[in-house]
């Protein structure tokens, strides 16, 4: 099964090229004000039409209310939605109805009993993404830079699809693929020179050190 992967986070136009041209599978834009990868929905539409038959567009909310989730809709027109929040399995049932585009729920994960939390969610969510659960205090749900033990999630069954994330980068990803063996990767601050500010340079290093990973595991 072809590896499937998720730049997320993407803010400039050089950013979407360069996720692009290494084979990105989904391209991410986050709608979260107190994200330091917000974008607004006119400038995330426009990069969104570059990957228009190249890759998915995942629209990234937190709790967004109806209108802000109608406005990334009908503006961005994205193919999938992501959800990172509290959102419970009731809201994201109705959001899927109403809109008709699948749905994607990340699960923080730090021990095993954090994986629970997806049983609620198997009957309306198309795909999970399993990030690390965000330190204490911390500001943002996802997007800290942090990995969680990779080998809990060995416990889980073949039928559950997910993009794995949290705190992957070039140099960890040739492990991560070996011990957790996902169908997607999704990497955000990973390719970044700071915070919100995606390097075309990692992204490629990024994608290059993929392929090594899995040429090697083939």
């Amino acid at each position: 099964m072809e590896l499937e992967i998720k730049i997320c986070g993407l803010k400039t136009e050089q950013a979407v090229t360069a996720a692009l041209s290494g084979g990105a599978s989904h391209i991410g834009f986050i709608f979260f004000p107190k994200s330091p990868r917000n974008v607004d929905v006119e400038t995330a539409a426009r990069l969104g039409r570059l990957a228009s038959g190249r890759a998915k567009a995942v629209a990234v909310t937190v709790n967004a209310d109806d209108q802000t989730l109608e406005r990334i809709v009908d503006i961005v027109q994205p193919d999938v939605l992501q959800f990172h929040g509290s959102e419970s399995p009731e809201r994201l049932d109705d959001i899927k109805k109403r809109y008709g585009l699948p749905v994607m729920k990340a699960i923080s994960v730090r021990e095993a009993q954090d994986l629970l939390a997806l049983s609620a969610y198997r009957e309306v969510a198309d795909r999970f993404l399993l990030d690390a659960k965000p330190p204490v205090g911390a500001q943002l749900p996802g997007g800290n830079g942090i990995p969680f033990d990779w080998s809990l999630l060995a416990s889980l069954d073949g039928e559950v699809d997910y993009m794995l994330s949290g705190g992957l980068n070039a140099a960890n990803i040739a492990e991560a693929l070996a011990i957790a063996r996902p169908r997607g990767i999704d990497i955000s601050s990973g390719v970044e020179r700071a915070p919100g500010e995606k390097d075309p340079d990692l992204i490629r290093a990024f994608f290059t050190a993929v392929q090594a990973a899995r040429g090697e595991r083939e």
